[in-house]
């Protein structure tokens, strides 16, 4: 372990050391932040610590999936973004789960009311889309609602390019393996393309994507001569947008959306081979409108959406889910100092949930039907203080009202105070943030697990942060404590009987934790990114949440139109649960640490034609994500990109 700890602070250190002995004009980083306050601040006058993906860094991910991309943020694991394709994604910020996350998409929450955790899938949306990522780690209920407990994520989509007609086309070949099956067969295939545009007052985006993937079991096999069948998984992703600009202070755009995958999984509890299938599809629609006056805005943004996912299997289940949300929302600056939001934000959800009685094999007029629905309207307000002399301040608050659970107040106080050196800017911070998580329609409404008696989750974080930022150097530390009541937690109330429901767990759940990021531009042609994360949760809620994570990344413009890099991540030991067929109790098991090392090569051949490659896992590290479940072995990519 010391031994682990070692190696991370010296990765930190050494970058620091050469941050502190040479200086080089390099771009200020992330010099403009809209998260933590839905307004655009500069970063010394933000009291949080903002992760921003930029476009330039989604290029350079080109070919890896959007989870595998966020999953190198300080504070963040999601568990399964190295597995088969189909895997389903687990959120672990800061030692928590996905109910405690919010995905928002340009600016509107998406989830899934059929979903247990109510949470929107990542491998929903494809990265070549994806303009730029915004993440906020901590409680942020009082601007972004329920839910938002351990981080808001923001995901900003591509906007019509600014001539009357343009062309995106990328594809990506790539190989699909475990480590113990390097084969090398071209077994993952990437596509896009896209047409956008503006005409006069007009703008308007089509974009067309597909991911396939197969070689690869999602059950490993314990006997290496006992071959387990391919899991393939496919999707497709189609998305339309039009605006006009009515005048120069009042615009607006429509959109839709069609996503759609099907992915083959085995069995999960017996680990043997199966040819079960999920099948889903989501289509979404919505709109965005900005009305700007004198000193403010009022911003209107909507998505209605409807889910269908069907399970074919031994148990098979289908799942309707219908949700509308909105955000209204007014800006005011009073005297340059006062930033303010007044704004009300809705949600209204349904889903229906069919099952088969057992021992049936297809839906038919015997087939149980449960119908669930919820509404929450939350008005809030929130205001950031910008003294001029140092002195920040934001703070806020909400009033959840819930159809189920009446009404519930969320705040936050975030003082921060930035200090301008010679060469640069020094920021200390703290917040206190609360957090009101209700419990989803699954865990209240399900015929099987259901438990009508849940009450909502809720929990308060604590921060206190340092952060100096100058135009080659960003270093931060930040502390966190979250303490979490009415925990919702799956119980097997019956083993033998195999009767588990959802329920409170009448105990306090604490986690806590470090993280340190570091950013050095040693030139414009060098550039060094690293961060390290120390989470403590309690055992019994710690499962796939590794004690010790270290992301680092060496970035090389070889020339002006070339580009490498090598990226490097250690995930420490982490427990995980199974299910014991032959005790017929759930058990633990310690899943081993890891290291993984990527590398990635880019060149534009002119401004219309970019060819890159990368090769994943170059040691062919052998581990698990998840207890007796595949991860990718040594895997390799090649793409071309065109731009006209």
């Amino acid at each position: 372990m010391l031994k682990k700890l070692w190696i991370c602070g010296a990765l930190l250190c050494t970058g620091l050391f050469y941050g502190q002995q040479k200086e080089t004009a390099v771009d200020t980083l992330d010099e403009v932040v809209l998260i933590d306050s839905k307004f655009e601040l500069k970063r010394e006058n933000s009291g949080k610590v903002i992760t921003k993906i930029t476009t330039k860094e989604l290029e350079r991910s080109s070919g890896q999936s959007l989870p595998e991309v966020i999953n190198r943020v300080s504070g963040i694991e999601i568990n399964g973004a190295r597995s088969n394709d189909g895997q389903n994604l687990g959120y672990y910020v800061r030692g928590g789960r996905n109910r405690q996350v919010v995905i928002l998409v340009d600016g509107v929450q998406l989830s899934d009311p059929s979903a247990i955790s109510n949470d929107f899938d990542l491998r929903l949306l494809p990265l070549d889309q994806v303009a730029s990522i915004e993440i906020i780690k901590g409680a942020s209920s009082t601007l972004y609602g329920s839910g938002a407990a351990t981080a808001v994520i923001n995901i900003t989509t591509k906007s019509p390019v600014d001539k009357k007609i343009g062309l995106q086309l990328q594809s990506v070949l790539g190989t699909n393996q475990t480590q113990n099956n390097a084969n090398y067969n071209i077994a993952q295939f990437d596509n896009s393309v896209g047409l956008s545009g503006k005409l006069s007052k007009f703008d308007y985006q089509v974009n067309f994507s597909n991911r396939h993937s197969e070689n690869m079991s999602a059950v490993a096999s314990e006997n290496e001569e006992e071959n387990f069948e391919d899991n393939p998984f496919s999707k497709y992703n189609v998305y339309a947008r039009v605006g006009y600009k009515i005048s120069k202070k009042l615009k607006f755009y429509f959109y839709g959306n069609y996503d759609d995958f099907e992915s083959s999984f085995d069995d999960a509890f017996m680990y043997a081979d199966a040819d079960n299938i999920l099948d889903s599809q989501q289509f979404r629609t919505g709109s965005h409108w900005v009305a700007t006056y004198k000193n403010g805005s009022f911003i209107f943004s909507d998505s209605y959406s409807e889910l269908k996912r069907e399970i074919i299997s031994d148990f098979p289940s289908k799942y309707d889910s219908k949700v509308y949300a909105f955000d209204a929302h007014n800006k005011y600056i009073f005297n340059n100092k006062f930033h303010t939001i007044i704004g009300l934000n809705g949600v209204f959800s349904s889903f229906n949930s069919y099952s088969i009685p057992f021992g049936e094999t297809e839906f038919a007029q015997t087939v149980s039907e449960d119908v669930a629905d919820f509404d929450i309207i939350d008005p809030y307000v929130n205001m950031v203080y910008i003294s001029g002399n140092g002195i920040n301040i934001n703070t806020g608050a909400r009033l959840n009202i819930h159809s189920e659970y009446g009404s519930n107040l969320v705040y936050n106080i975030n003082p921060s105070y930035n200090l301008k050196l010679k060469n640069g800017n020094l920021k200390a911070l703290a917040s206190y943030s609360t957090a009101y998580i209700t419990p989803s329609l699954f865990q209240l409404y399900d015929s099987t697990f259901g438990n009508i008696g849940l009450d909502p989750e809720e929990s308060a974080t604590v921060e206190a942060g340092l952060e100096f930022s100058s135009e080659a150097l960003r270093f931060s530390a930040v502390y966190f404590n979250r303490e979490t009541t009415n925990y919702i937690d799956f119980v097997t109330v019956d083993p033998v009987n195999f009767i588990s429901e959802y329920r409170n767990i009448d105990e306090k759940f604490n986690a806590s934790g470090v993280e340190l990021e570091l950013d050095y531009a040693f030139s414009d042609k060098l550039r060094f990114k690293t961060n390290y994360t120390f989470t403590e949760a309690e055992e019994r809620f710690a499962l796939r949440i590794p004690k010790h994570k270290l992301n680092a990344s060496l970035n090389y413009n070889i020339s002006t139109n070339s580009f490498a890099s090598l990226t490097y991540q250690f995930n420490d030991d982490r427990t995980d649960s199974f299910f014991d067929n032959e005790t017929f109790e759930s058990k633990e098991v310690t899943l081993k640490s890891y290291n993984v090392l990527d590398f990635y090569i880019s060149h534009r051949v002119n401004e219309n034609i970019k060819i890159f490659g990368g090769i994943s896992n170059l040691t062919n590290e052998d581990y698990e994500e998840i207890y007796r479940f595949n991860t990718r072995g040594r895997n390799a990519r090649f793409g071309l990109a065109l731009n006209f």
